[in-house]
């Protein structure tokens, strides 16, 4: 992965790590592992998905959908 790319894949990271814990009142070893098992994760490093560029707050749209429906529609 280009170094701009996982740059912005950190950032994303770092954010919806701190949703997580707010809004689901989690430690943060719990965000952490909830996030990175998730689809959302894996398609967010995919950098051939472009998800990288989006906002923080639609990824975590997406991964809310995921947790709710058990897979990203």
């Amino acid at each position: 992965m280009k170094k701009k790319v996982q740059y912005l894949v950190d950032g994303i990271t770092k954010d919806i790590i701190a949703y997580l814990m707010k809004d689901n009142n989690l430690d943060l070893p719990s965000a952490v592992s909830l996030f990175h098992n998730s689809e959302t994760f894996e398609k967010l490093s995919d950098e051939s998905t472009g998800l990288y560029i989006e906002s923080s707050a639609y990824v975590y749209e997406i991964l809310k959908v995921e947790l709710k429906m058990g897979k990203i529609l």
